[in-house]
């Protein structure tokens, strides 16, 4: 995932594009509000400031928005209900005020991209298989294992298609665990490394989900 960050202050540039690396996602940032709509080609969602030194950031994103359906995030320290409102109004999608856990934003990142639904790039009936003879259909909700289908709980198989669709990255625990069961608790990551084993044992594969240390898991084979 392409992620294009519209933010002025390299502090917080800085602190925040390595955070989004590692959870697999690239960058493109630009420090000025004006020419972003010049940016847009490849980009998946934009990460917007408002507090912009040569613009308006509630102007950019009303141009963004004529330009193009790409998601928007407002990331800002405007917190008023006023702002927020206004903001919202100008074609963003959601809304974050500053300070923020990269966790939610991360999650927030996500939820964006996967309301506004497939792209022709990834049509929602796509098949992915790996190389030990496991398909997996994300149109139709199924895995087979050599041609035999697998029976999967809806979680489950949730966890395996989110780590198919990030095509061998890495997926984070929070990133899994926000997607799939939409929210965080004590024990969530040993509910994860449960769910983790089962599919291991459906499967008949036990490499196929591969954990990377103090990160999360992802798919290879």
């Amino acid at each position: 995932m392409h992620i294009l960050l519209v933010e002025d202050d390299d502090r917080v540039a800085a602190a925040l594009r390595p955070a989004l690396h590692r959870h697999g996602m690239t960058t493109t940032r630009l420090e000025r509000g004006r020419g972003a709509v010049d940016h847009l080609a490849g980009v998946d969602v934009v990460l917007l400031d408002l507090g912009l030194p040569d613009a308006d950031g509630v102007d950019v994103c009303r141009a963004i928005r004529q330009a193009s359906d790409v998601p928007v995030i407002v990331v800002t320290a405007r917190g008023d209900v006023e702002d927020r409102i206004v903001g919202l109004h100008s074609g963003a999608d959601d809304y974050v005020v500053k300070p923020y856990d990269v966790g939610e934003l991360v999650a927030r990142i996500h939820a964006v991209q996967r309301r506004r639904g497939p792209s022709e790039a990834e049509p929602a009936d796509r098949v992915v298989t790996t190389d030990d003879g496991v398909a997996i259909d994300l149109g139709r909700h199924t895995v087979t294992v050599d041609g035999t289908e697998i029976t999967l709980t809806r979680k489950e198989f949730q966890v395996l298609a989110l780590l198919a669709a990030a095509r061998g990255t890495v997926c984070t625990r929070t990133r899994i665990v926000a997607e799939v069961w939409g929210r965080s608790w004590p024990g969530a990551n040993r509910t994860l490394d449960v769910h983790v084993a089962t599919l291991r044992t459906k499967l008949g594969r036990p490499e196929l989900v591969q954990t990377v240390r103090g990160v999360g898991y992802r798919l290879g084979g």
